[in-house]
């Protein structure tokens, strides 16, 4: 929860839906952390953050091809996230823009869509 209240990324569901929430460690230390929600074919990666001393390590695209493994095999088609800070870095993984509002309806209906993240927020898509 530290972490993600560091990045001003919300951090209320960590508690409440816990095995949505990976976290990366390395000899013991927590390096990143990052969530998968799931939503019949569609999915909400959310809430990726890496401690920025250790950032520029590839902690970030590990958690990513973790999140992105985990959503495969739960049989989501096609992943949506919002991010005020770091859009480069999933147009780089072949993230495309998309729009809010052409998110499938459970997508939008989630907390972090409806209430935590701005409407400025950069809105991306992937099919998997």
């Amino acid at each position: 929860e530290r972490l993600l209240s560091e990045y001003d990324l919300p951090a209320g569901e960590v508690r409440s839906k816990p095995d949505c929430f990976f976290v990366a460690v390395q000899e013991g230390e927590r390096v990143g952390v990052g969530g998968l929600e799931g939503y019949g074919t569609a999915g909400l990666l959310r809430s990726l953050a890496v401690e920025q001393s250790r950032r520029g390590e590839g902690f970030g695209t590990a958690i990513c091809d973790r999140l992105e493994k985990e959503a495969r095999a739960d049989g989501i088609e096609q992943l949506w996230l919002l991010t005020t800070t770091a859009a480069a870095f999933f147009r780089a993984r072949g993230y495309e823009d998309g729009d809010r509002s052409e998110a499938p309806e459970e997508i939008q209906n989630t907390t972090e869509f409806s209430d935590h993240c701005p409407d400025t927020a950069t809105c991306l898509r992937t099919s998997l």
